[in-house]
Parts: structure tokens; sequence; C-alpha cells
């Protein structure tokens, strides 16, 4: 089994910047295929940022060049860092890990974006 906890959710102003992470236990093989979705009132979940098998990322197009993922050295924390922060980015915010065909969501940072 595989636990995900997410934390940094908040509020901020457009223009702004937060920090999310994702805290990951339990039976873990690598960190790869692991990132973040969010899903929007009324909209479906949606990919944000994600590390891939093969160790690279993968941004979607509202966000590039304003978030970036990484993660730490032991290889079990993912981070997002998102910057010029739009009031388009509120959402809910979700950790997802896939391992061995299987997805494992946190519980989700709600992040408000005000303008």
């Amino acid at each position: 089994q595989v636990q995900l906890v997410e934390s940094g959710g908040g509020m901020v102003q457009a223009g702004g910047s937060l920090r999310l992470s994702c805290a990951a236990s339990g039976v873990i093989f690598g960190i790869g295929d692991m990132g973040w979705y969010r899903q929007a009132p009324g909209k479906q979940r949606e990919l944000v940022a994600t590390f891939t098998k093969g160790d690279s990322t993968n941004y979607a197009d509202s966000v590039e060049g304003r978030f970036t993922i990484s993660r730490d050295n032991a290889k079990t924390t993912v981070y997002l860092q998102m910057t010029s922060m739009k009031p388009e980015d509120t959402a809910v915010y979700y950790c997802r890990k896939r391992q061995f065909g299987v997805d494992y969501w946190g519980q989700g940072t709600r992040v408000t974006v005000s303008s």
C-alpha cells in the first residue's frame, strides 16, 4: 500500500506563489510516475505536472514556465512550486502515484487564487 499526504495549500493573490508537498509512505518503489493533478469546481481532474517512469517531467501547457515539480534526495517527497499564479489555478490539488498499474491518490489540498 502507498499513502500520500499533501500539504501547502492555501489562499494567495494573483501573481503570488505557493509550494505544495506530497509525502509518500508505505511500500514505495521509486518516485517515478508520481506527480500533481488538480480539479477545479465543475471541471474534470487534470494533469498539472508529473515525473514520468523515465524520470523526465511533463507539464500541462497552462502551467509550463510557472510551475516546477521537484523531489527530495530520498525520493519520497514530491514538491510543486507554483509562481505567477492566476485565478484559474484555483482548484483542489491532488498528488498521484502509479505503481504496478495501481493509482494511489492523496486527499487533496485546496488552492485559492484571488484576483
